[in-house]
């Protein structure tokens, strides 16, 4: 790859393999670091009034997996367009901040067992989102769009956990 005078010259970020493996190591651990933290066969979890329109349990598995990817995906592909260290270090800062509050949620909600902290988390991840692609969509669309149905679930998964929050307050039993 040629890199055109005044643009960033760190290799890191313009070979695929560093950049695309940093990423995918962070969103694994992010991963990891979140599952350990959940357990829907709690007595806990299953004495929760849910919505009828929840998922069942194995679904959230099923959805997450290919959204890590698509975040990994996104992320590295990401550092590969950022032409500036000062940008490539702000889109490391956004990703961070992110992939945190994503592993929060669940600690928050099955360890600490506490719906409404949680919910607080996962509207902050919805801010977060919005600003990791309002950033992207300058510079990177392919990364913005790989992260929209990541955004649409998080959304999703928000309304959820307010409903939850709802249904389980003391008195709305």
């Amino acid at each position: 790859m040629r890199l055109t005078e005044g643009r960033d010259r760190d290799t890191r970020w313009t070979a695929p393999w560093p950049r695309y493996g940093a990423a995918t190591a962070a969103v694994a651990a992010t991963a990891a670091a979140g599952a350990m933290a959940v357990e829907p066969d709690s007595a806990w979890y299953k004495a929760l009034r849910k919505p009828p329109w929840q998922p069942p349990s194995w679904a959230f598995g099923a959805v997450w997996t290919p959204l890590y990817g698509t975040i990994a995906y996104a992320a590295g592909h990401a550092l590969g367009t950022t032409t500036t260290p000062r940008r490539r270090t702000r889109l490391i800062g956004g990703l961070a901040v992110n992939l945190t509050l994503n592993a929060a949620w669940n600690w928050l909600f099955f360890a600490r067992r506490s719906p409404t902290a949680a919910l607080a988390d996962t509207v902050l991840l919805g801010f977060s989102n919005a600003q990791v692609i309002s950033r992207l969509v300058r510079t990177d669309r392919t990364a913005a769009c790989a992260l929209a149905p990541y955004a649409a679930w998080c959304a999703f998964a928000t309304a959820l956990n307010a409903s939850l929050v709802r249904r389980n307050r003391p008195g709305n039993g």
